[in-house]
């Protein structure tokens, strides 16, 4: 089973429910695919080693086979190729690896050159079985180092899945082919505008849902209304309570130090089955 832990906008509180609820269920997998800045490791006792480079299909023209019919760039939807009367230019920043222009190309002018974007880590914190995507500093495209760590997801383990922020493709990435999303929002105005357009990301890809509020009582009840005329579960509500925000800024999970949580923590697990039995 896969649980995404996502969010429409940073500092929510996504990898504090991602980290909290692996180290509560124990015996499970935590993927960080926030790939730009994984930040899971902060909050975990690890010895991160490398365990796999992350390649991106890059195209190459070959100016001899190539007779400049302009069909790779007329088919490239991220406009990477430019074909002029003289030559074929290929533009590697633009380019997103879907690898179209290779299998389109009448002459067979284009081969693959693999581009290093990315690499993955893996650890071990007790129980919980670790891996993060890390993308190279400068690269623009993190979706494929975000696939390649959840390749690492085993079936027949609990995975638990910290998305990058937002509704970009990076977060559709994470969630897509996921069996559960959990969307992280606060209770004030910005956060419940940013929530809309993640139910809106999650109704697209059929992903069933639900809600945790987190920092309870810093806004109003706006989410929570939200929430109950649409028919979204809230699983958890966290309070915005002082302990649990000096342990966070030292790099401690707060089911450590308030053991009560883990078991609410389990019981928010229980309510996800039950959701997912409604829904089947």
């Amino acid at each position: 089973m896969k649980i995404a832990v996502a969010s429409g906008k940073g500092g929510t509180g996504k990898t504090t429910v991602a980290v909290n609820l692996a180290l509560s269920l124990g015996n499970v997998q935590l993927l960080d695919c926030d790939v730009e800045e994984p930040d899971c490791q902060h909050f975990l006792d690890l010895n991160l080693e490398d365990v796999e480079v992350v390649k991106s299909f890059l195209p190459v023209i070959d100016a001899e086979k190539c007779n400049l019919c302009g069909r790779c760039a007329e088919l490239c939807h991220w406009n990477a190729i430019v074909v002029t009367p003289q030559k074929a230019t290929v533009f590697p920043e633009l380019c997103h690896g879907c690898g179209l222009c290779a299998r389109a190309c009448p002459q067979g002018a284009i081969s693959e050159k693999g581009k290093v974007i990315g690499k993955i880590q893996r650890g071990k914190s007790g129980e919980v079985e670790f891996y993060q995507g890390v993308l190279t500093v400068g690269e623009p495209l993190s979706p494929p180092v975000i696939r390649a760590v959840k390749k690492k997801a085993k079936e027949d383990r609990i995975t638990i899945i910290d998305a990058p922020p937002g509704n970009a493709c990076p977060a559709v990435a994470t969630v897509e082919e996921t069996d559960f999303c959990i969307l992280v929002t606060e209770p004030t105005p910005f956060g419940l505008h940013d929530l809309k357009f993640s139910i809106r990301m999650v109704n697209e890809l059929g992903v069933p849902h639900a809600v945790i509020v987190n920092r309870a009582g810093i806004g109003d009840n706006r989410v929570e209304d939200y929430c109950e005329r649409e028919g979204i579960p809230i699983l958890m509500s966290i309070p915005n309570d002082r302990k649990i925000a000096h342990l966070y800024s030292q790099g401690i999970p707060f089911v450590k130090k308030m053991p009560e949580w883990k078991d609410k923590f389990v019981m928010l697990y229980d309510k996800i089955i039950r959701i997912m039995e409604e829904v089947a």
